[in-house]
């Protein structure tokens, strides 16, 4: 993580509001990074799992597009455009138990922010990273940390669902190779 860590010193040195995002597969520590560089850089932290697809556009269609379970015009519309205008902006998050959105967020332009969560880096999704790193881990480990997280019920829901659809997602639009840092975790 240090290399994690300086760089992102001197991208903030250089841009005090840079926009850096992490993406990678699930359980192996996108959240726990994310909270990390907050609390080191006094950063900002949206995060991907706040964009989920409500049900009512979960049609056949969207979810047999690649990444297609991630809102990603509403991030768009209210994290990117955000982003481009003004000092201040706020996004919505989106509770996938009860189809609802939850809490606003509001966002400061100007100090770091930090994008985590599995299709940050989806090619739909309009923004320009100032720093792109992909965390990964061995399968066992994930499966562990899910186990742990989730519980047995969850963790064969993952198995069977989100994990392969992580993988397509990666694999079709080559995530891990267009990031700057690559981190084992």
């Amino acid at each position: 993580m240090k290399q994690i860590f300086e760089k992102i010193e001197k991208i903030i040195a250089e841009n005090p509001g840079a926009v850096i995002g992490i993406d990678g597969q699930c359980a192996s520590g996108k959240t726990t990074l994310a909270n990390e560089i907050a609390d080191k850089f006094n950063a900002q932290i949206i995060h991907m799992d706040d964009f989920f697809l409500p049900f009512d556009m979960r049609s056949n269609e969207r979810l047999s597009e690649t990444g297609g379970n991630v809102h990603y015009e509403r991030f768009n519309d209210e994290v990117v455009s955000g982003l481009r205008e003004g000092d201040k902006f706020a996004y919505r998050a989106f509770c996938c138990k009860n189809d609802t959105y939850a809490e606003t967020n509001e966002i400061s332009n100007g100090l770091p922010i930090v994008i985590e969560g599995a299709y940050a880096f989806h090619p739909k999704i309009k923004i320009s990273y100032d720093l792109k790193i992909f965390l990964k881990s061995d399968y066992e480990t994930r499966i562990e940390r899910i186990r742990q997280r989730n519980g047995d019920e969850k963790l064969e829901i993952f198995k069977a669902k989100w994990i392969p659809l992580e993988d397509k997602y990666f694999s079709e639009f080559s995530i891990e190779e267009k990031c700057d840092i690559i981190e084992y975790t």
